[in-house]
């Protein structure tokens, strides 16, 4: 499977009407992409650039729930055993 790479240019207007920082709209757009079970815990962790642990204190922190099944499950292994450890 090929990787695609794309960058998102969000204009400062609707950075400036959210009230947020880039940092914090970045991260309630990753939170709301796992709430809606379109990217795994550990894909949000990394594009985050925070460990799993925290991400995981963080989504609890907010009530949000960890929807977990075996395809994550394997995901998580496999990036796992990319970055070495596993």
């Amino acid at each position: 499977m090929e990787t695609v790479k794309m960058s998102m240019i969000i204009s400062d207007e609707i950075i400036k009407a959210s009230g947020m920082s880039e940092d914090e709209l970045l991260l309630e757009i990753i939170l709301l992409l796992f709430q809606q079970e379109k990217i795994s815990l550990g894909k949000a962790a990394e594009l985050l650039n925070m460990s799993q642990v925290r991400f995981q204190r963080l989504i609890a922190n907010r009530g949000i729930c960890i929807h977990y099944d075996v395809a994550e499950l394997q995901e998580d292994i496999q990036h796992l055993t990319t970055k070495g450890w596993l």
